[in-house]
């Protein structure tokens, strides 16, 4: 039963949507996080450690921490798994060229596959350099978020990284939230305005709040 929803091009767009939703509430949660850092290093790291211990003592120093990452990167795999078969699946079923031109589709329908692509670039990257600190500038300081989230972003590049791919972020929720609430089934002719300024609002409060640390290093105010 559950390899023939999987198979199924409604089974993969549903899969698509639960992982998005999934994704989008870790979102949330990561940027009202990040936005700490705004209170000081020393509100920052305990946040920081705080997330280490969540649920204890019932859940082991880091086990909550480390369901959570096995959750998002199931969503994860799930929903770039699914984008890509239904891509596949799409240009089999037509291999030949339009004879008439489609309509122009916007912007975020557009750029949703390459979005993708440069979201999945940018989480290796993420974690390359504030999780492991393999890729990190400046010599990377276990126990110390702060300061590490100043010496990313005290890099040109470090800035540039960050800011295209929360750019691409927002395209992606705002297609992504609205196409997710279609497939749901949530979407009807007088929830449709709605739910295109939930997604609007959505991808503008996300890709500011996380574009906002950056910015504050750069000018200063975080330092």
């Amino acid at each position: 039963m559950a390899r023939t929803v999987w198979d199924s091009t409604v089974g993969k767009k549903t899969v698509m949507a639960v992982s998005g939703l999934i994704m989008l509430l870790y979102l949330i949660a990561h940027m009202i996080g990040n936005l700490k850092i705004f209170f000081g290093a020393g509100e920052f790291n305990h946040y920081a450690h705080w997330l280490r211990t969540v649920g204890e003592p019932f859940m082991h120093y880091e086990w909550t921490l480390w369901l959570i990452r096995v959750v998002l990167v199931a969503a994860v795999v799930a929903h770039a798994t699914s984008a890509y078969q239904l891509s596949r699946r799409d240009i089999r079923a037509r291999p030949s060229k339009y004879v008439h031109k489609k309509p122009r589709a916007s912007y975020a329908t557009r750029t949703m596959r390459w979005g993708g692509i440069i979201l999945g670039l940018f989480i290796v990257w993420h974690i390359l350099d504030l999780t492991t600190g393999t890729v990190h500038s400046g010599g990377f300081q276990a126990g110390r978020p702060y300061q590490n989230v100043v010496d990313t972003f005290s890099t040109w590049y470090g800035n540039v990284i960050y800011i295209v791919a929360m750019l691409a972020l927002g395209l992606h929720i705002r297609h992504g939230f609205w196409s997710a609430a279609q497939t749901l089934g949530a979407g009807s002719r007088t929830r449709d305005r709605a739910l295109k300024t939930v997604a609007d609002v959505l991808a503008l409060l996300l890709t500011a709040g996380f574009i906002a640390v950056p910015v504050g290093v750069m000018t200063g105010v975080v330092s």
